[in-house]
């Protein structure tokens, strides 16, 4: 079976807690994540060290604009109307 690809629209608790599942799972890849009202280094920051399920396990970083988990590229975008979300630029 392929791999099921994922976009997170919202990168709150619930969408963080989507991620990390999914990003735990091999049978999903998150692909894209977009939040308006977040920076990418506080987006990095808050999946990296949660306040409830503690800190990631894995690696967390920036990289040219985008969020890169265990060196798996994530796309970030920051539209704030959902259907200007460009989920198929980032496979989704």
């Amino acid at each position: 079976m392929s791999e099921v690809k994922i976009g997170i629209n919202g990168f709150g608790r619930i969408g963080r807690l989507v991620a990390r599942a999914a990003i735990e799972n091999p049978k999903t890849k998150v692909v894209a994540i977009n939040d308006p009202f977040m920076d990418l280094e506080y987006m990095a920051y808050l999946f990296k060290y949660d306040s409830t399920h503690g800190k990631f396990a894995g690696t967390v970083e920036t990289k040219d604009g985008n969020l890169v988990i265990n060196g798996q590229v994530i796309h970030v975008f920051t539209a704030r109307n959902p259907s200007e979300i460009p989920w198929g630029k980032a496979g989704a």
